[in-house]
């Protein structure tokens, strides 16, 4: 079976990390179907969201050791190298996707696999799940992206901690700290993730993509910077057909249908 399940329904694309009898440990060929399916809802104009999850007890328990362990004879720079080439593969790629992107954290979550957690834009945890940044266990550092993005997330203090410590944290935890969004129930995980998902797709697509650009660009320009470009897009939206569409639909009083135009 393929490693990585990907498939596209009613604008919502789904990738599934499937290698269940290994928690999903990641691969070489598993990551790059990974970043693979990532580009591919980029470019699809009937994606409008993107749903990533595992398949299995567990959402991803980061690399395979036993690949690891293949390599363990290599040098600095191959090292580095491959994880410009392999990992590195899915963050840069989820940095050039503006679709809202959905994280369904299934069971543990741990090293590169809670980094990978870390990269969407909405994380939703079935009850079970379980982070950590293991990284430190094994004597090196949270290298696949979590040391940039956790801080973000959940401010440096507790950031450190957890880089520092490794320790698990429960999804009651990952709630109140900022990790996640919400949690809900393992059964109903999938069906809320992919209610949101459907609510999100059902909005205006050019907006919403719009919107989660000027959030993140945001974050690094000054306010004068972030409200010249936000106008520019604006001037891109009103003359937008969703734009009048929603205009229109407000007026006659029924639901908007959006083209992404």
């Amino acid at each position: 079976m393929s490693e990585v399940l990907y498939e596209v329904k009613e604008q919502v694309a789904v990738i599934t990390l499937n290698r269940p009898e290994k928690l999903n440990a990641f691969t070489t060929e598993m990551l790059h179907a990974w970043a693979d399916a990532l580009l591919d809802s980029q470019r699809r104009d009937d994606v409008r969201v993107i749903v990533v999850t595992g398949a299995g007890r567990a959402f991803c328990a980061g690399g395979d050791v036993g690949s690891m362990d293949e390599r363990k004879d290599d040098g600095p720079l191959a090292r580095k190298e491959g994880l410009r080439s392999r990992v590195y593969r899915v963050p840069l790629a989820l940095l050039d996707i503006d679709k809202p992107v959905l994280v369904a954290v299934n069971g543990v979550a741990t090293g590169a696999g809670m980094d990978m957690a870390l990269m969407g834009d909405i994380r939703i945890a079935g009850r079970s799940a379980r982070f950590a940044e293991t990284y430190v266990r094994i004597g090196i550092m949270a290298g696949d992206g979590g040391a940039w993005y956790l801080p973000r997330l959940i401010g440096m203090p507790k950031a450190l901690e957890l880089l520092w410590t490794g320790r698990f944290v429960e999804a009651d935890e990952a709630e109140r700290i900022g990790l996640v969004n919400s949690v809900v129930d393992d059964a109903c995980l999938m069906n809320h993730t992919m209610d949101l998902a459907a609510r999100i797709a059902a909005g205006p697509p050019l907006a919403i993509r719009f919107m989660k650009r000027a959030a993140y660009q945001g974050v690094t320009m000054d306010l004068r910077t972030h409200l010249d470009q936000v106008s520019s897009h604006m001037g891109l939206l009103f003359s937008s057909r969703d734009h009048k569409e929603a205009v229109a639909a407000y007026r006659e009083r029924r639901p908007p249908i959006f083209e992404g135009r």
